[in-house]
């Protein structure tokens, strides 16, 4: 899989990028990550790619000029790709899920764009991107740290990554509900005790146990997850 994203602060990516299952995804050359720096594209040698907004209103806009060069520049590369999808991470995009991962995680290209500022212009949103996505009901500086979200949760998935594929079977959000519980040694910590039906080795008891306790943890804390 290929994933190209498009920003103008490209330093930002080296850290997350460069450790744990990201890093490892690219070891193994599965997945290969390109960083674009947006300015590559400006309008003009100073390097610009906003401008104040059309009707009025604080703060800047990116310009539709860039972003337009830029995509058909990384498309051009990719000719041979058969899927391939678009996506500006902003505020004002769809909710992203665990099911957009795993559509996201059976692509074979994916380009991201990181919104920033007032956000960018609507020709972009309605011309060149395919989905406008958000991570959560809050504002960010930029669309940077949701893109580093968006591979983490998407790079696991991808068949080979993981050392261990039943990782991911059983994970919050698989079947609608959140994870049981987890217990590992020692087996009495300051009093507090693990369950007992853990340490029986019946595994139908076991899960049954953890069934009941994802639903229960569901109810209360995600109960809108419920169907």
């Amino acid at each position: 899989m290929k994933i190209a994203i498009l920003t103008l602060f490209p330093a930002m990516f080296s850290g997350p990028f460069s450790e744990s299952i990201v890093k490892r995804s690219q070891n193994k050359k599965i997945v290969e990550i390109e960083i674009d720096n947006l300015r590559n594209w400006a309008i003009d040698k100073r390097g610009t790619v906003d401008e104040k907004p059309y009707g009025g209103g604080v703060g800047m806009v990116l310009r539709p000029e860039p972003i337009f060069n830029a995509i058909d520049e990384i498309l051009g590369k990719r000719v041979k790709r058969k899927a391939v999808r678009v996506v500006l991470l902003s505020a004002s995009g769809s909710p992203y899920t665990q099911k957009k991962a795993i559509e996201y995680s059976k692509l074979d290209s994916l380009i991201l764009i990181c919104g920033h500022y007032e956000g960018v212009d609507q020709r972009v949103i309605d011309h060149v991107v395919d989905e406008e996505i958000s991570i959560g009901d809050y504002v960010l500086t930029g669309g940077e740290i949701p893109a580093m979200v968006v591979v983490d949760s998407i790079v696991r998935l991808i068949p080979g990554v993981l050392e261990n594929p039943e990782a991911i079977e059983n994970e919050s959000f698989s079947q609608d509900l959140l994870e049981y519980p987890q217990y590992t040694r020692p087996e009495e910590f300051m009093g507090y005790k693990v369950p007992s039906v853990l340490l029986g080795g019946n595994h139908k008891k076991i899960e049954k146990w953890r069934k009941e306790k994802s639903i229960e943890k569901t109810k209360k804390v995600r109960p809108d997850l419920l169907k």
